[in-house]
């Protein structure tokens, strides 16, 4: 649903809860209402989805619209760059500091053809993939090696053709 339209629902239905309780118990004739009246039980609720319903949701896509690439969940850093200790520049107050491979965050999802990975996949939060120092090792290793590294965050709605989209794309 879009957070728009969402909005506007909770609002109409704030206002026809205020209008509803002000009413002093007279009741009066009142004009038919041009929106529909929702009440509150009614509502969409939503909740986020947890790390498992993250990984499985994006699993059926890779699966679905992406079957000439083979999956791996949860792949070490290491199994793709080996046991490296590389200088990089991840903040610019370390503008040349070493980072081992096995420091990196383990991909969520690698894409493989061939016996070769051809993407990366990582979910993680906003906060995690802007500044974690295990987000950031990893999409520097997987840049070092030529692989396209497509992060989602796990807080927006990620809707199905969006994630399928800019997986095409990265993978072009």
């Amino acid at each position: 649903m879009d957070f728009g339209k969402l909005i506007s629902k909770i609002v109409d239905v704030a206002k026809d809860y205020i209008e509803n309780s002000n009413s002093n118990a007279q009741p009066t004739r009142q004009a038919p209402s041009r929106r529909p009246v929702v009440s509150p039980a009614a509502s969409v609720v939503t909740r986020e989805k947890t790390d498992a319903e993250w990984k499985a949701y994006f699993r059926e896509i890779l699966q679905g619209t992406f079957p000439q690439y083979s999956i791996r969940e949860n792949v070490p850093v290491t199994d793709l760059v080996g046991f490296a200790n590389d200088e990089f520049k991840l903040y610019s107050t370390r503008p040349t500091q070493a980072y081992k491979a096995e420091w990196g965050k383990p991909y969520t999802f690698v894409l493989e053809q061939d016996g070769a990975a051809k993407g990366v996949v990582m979910l993680g939060n906003g906060h995690s993939h802007d500044s974690n120092v295990k987000y950031l090792i990893a999409r520097k290793y997987a840049k070092k090696l030529g692989i396209p590294y497509i992060n989602f965050y796990t807080q927006m709605p990620n809707e199905r053709d969006y994630v399928i989209e800019r997986i095409r794309k990265f993978l072009a």
